[in-house]
């Protein structure tokens, strides 16, 4: 590779590193939701994957429903991080897009 092609290399990670940078910052302020059991239990996450909310329907909240209220917790949560993969997937996608960059450069 020559040096001139070396430097545009180089110049294109500079930019990419800094545009990843604020894509991180804009992730962590984006959200996903998730519910399971017919919304009886709702999730927001955000971009990082931290949970910043848990709704659980009261009608749900009694003993008796325990260990089936923590199946569905635990689904809306899990959901709610594949969401956010997804999105982050995605803004990956535009980011790098143009760029051919090697696997795992990111």
């Amino acid at each position: 590779m020559s040096n001139g092609g070396m430097a545009k290399m180089m110049k294109q990670l500079q930019k990419a590193q800094a545009e990843m940078s604020r894509m991180q910052e804009e992730l962590a302020q984006k959200t996903v939701e998730s519910s399971s059991g017919g919304g009886a239990v709702r999730v927001v996450a955000n971009g990082q994957k931290n949970l910043v909310s848990v709704n659980i329907d009261p009608e749900v909240m009694n003993e008796e429903n325990r260990e089936m209220l923590e199946d569905l917790i635990i689904a809306a949560v899990n959901e709610a991080f594949n969401r956010v993969d997804e999105m982050v997937a995605s803004e990956m996608q535009k980011l790098t897009g143009g760029l051919n960059l090697p696997p795992g450069m990111f």
